[in-house]
């Protein structure tokens, strides 16, 4: 038991003077420089907000195709990187949103689209949840349905013998039956 006590406050040294050095590792670093100072300027992120604001309404209609559940616009993977900048170079060469979307489709299928049309080849896509789920509910009362449908197993001779002799033995702490009410033709006069 002295052990573990003498080991505790080991562990607490070492934390102490670990925290120690991290704290004279960032005052000699010196402070962080302040969003008011002169010597912190942020770059703008892009040259052209209009068109960065485009490229982005076009990159919300496309599938990251490695995310597969985010849109271009919010994946920060390199494919979703460099498929932004080709739509931002098709914008800055004077294509319209749907020519890039045409583009896109043509390029990577219609799995690209975030939101894909509703035609053939995506009739799957758009019908196949409801169909499961009709399915499923259909399934689900059949099974019922059949459920009910089965009959009792027939009892054997000597079942039906032995519910015979319970039906007909009268049980020592039942109560008794309750008396019939009496009617008006029957009740007594006085």
């Amino acid at each position: 038991m002295h052990l573990d006590i003498l080991a505790k406050r080991a562990v607490m040294r070492l934390g102490a003077g670990l925290a120690m050095g991290l704290a004279a590792a960032a005052w000699a670093q010196g402070p962080a420089p302040s969003a008011s100072s002169p010597t912190a300027t942020a770059a703008p992120l892009v040259a052209d907000p209009a068109l960065e604001a485009r490229v982005m309404a076009v990159a919300q209609e496309l599938r990251c195709l490695v995310c597969q559940n985010e849109t271009i616009a919010a994946s920060q993977a390199d494919l979703a990187l460099d498929l932004r900048a080709q739509i931002r170079l098709k914008l800055q060469q004077g294509q319209s949103q749907q020519e890039i979307v045409d583009f896109m489709v043509v390029r990577y299928g219609d799995f690209v689209r975030y939101r894909p049309a509703f035609k053939g080849t995506t009739l799957l896509l758009w019908l196949g949840p409801f169909a499961f789920l009709l399915s499923a509910v259909a399934g689900l009362a059949w099974v019922i349905q059949r459920r009910r449908q089965v009959p009792a197993p027939p009892l054997s001779e000597a079942e039906r013998e032995r519910a015979r002799a319970l039906l007909d033995t009268p049980m020592a702490d039942a109560p008794a039956p309750p008396a019939a009410p009496l009617s008006a033709s029957t009740s007594p006069s006085p």
